[in-house]
């Protein structure tokens, strides 16, 4: 069995943490050797968040360089033009198009860059782009569009639906449970 290679990146405070340990809690019970490592950056100051999710019949490193990545599930535009370059041949990256200026944009110091989605797709990776947040929002809450890029994520997993929604149940505090399961299904059934 080959090893599944998965990035999850985005911007502080987005839901990605959450989203790695849901990810990695639902691959163990699936009976996967699981490494996941997170990358928080100035995370807590809307900066990068990286997360690796490995499994397989046994992973020796959570890390994923350059070149190796099967999927990117990038909760920002910005995000997955700065990661896609981990991704491999073949690899497909899911994306949600919402756009977060980073703080140079911010300050006026910088522009954020024009048609980030279409230059990807100029050199031939495959983008899976969806808004995440519109989403998110008519299933309740802007705070499930982590729930949102998973179910995208989960069509191309070998892993029944059911399980996806046990995972939230077994990681989501259950308060949010059902808001999340909804996000969950709007998103896996669009």
């Amino acid at each position: 069995m080959k090893t599944t290679n998965i990035m999850i990146v985005g911007v502080g405070g987005q839901g990605s943490l959450l989203a790695s340990k849901l990810l990695g809690s639902l691959l163990l019970d699936e009976g996967y050797d699981v490494k996941v490592s997170e990358v928080h950056g100035m995370s807590q100051r809307g900066g990068s968040v990286v997360t690796y999710v490995k499994f397989g019949e046994k992973v020796y490193s959570p890390i994923i360089t350059e070149g190796e990545a099967d999927y990117i599930l990038s909760f920002e535009k910005l995000e997955a033009a700065r990661w896609a370059s981990c991704l491999k041949d073949g690899g497909r990256i899911i994306v949600n198009t919402q756009q977060i200026d980073p703080m140079p944009v911010l300050i006026g110091n910088a522009e954020y860059p024009e048609e980030v989605l279409d230059a990807l797709t100029a050199k031939g990776i495959s983008v899976d782009a969806l808004d995440a947040l519109a989403i998110a929002n008519d299933a309740g809450s802007a705070k499930a569009v982590n729930i949102v890029l998973l179910a995208r994520l989960a069509k191309l997993l070998d892993i029944p639906f059911d399980k996806w929604l046990a995972a939230i149940e077994k990681n989501v505090k259950p308060r949010f449970v059902e808001l999340n399961k909804n996000a969950f299904s709007m998103s896996y059934n669009k």
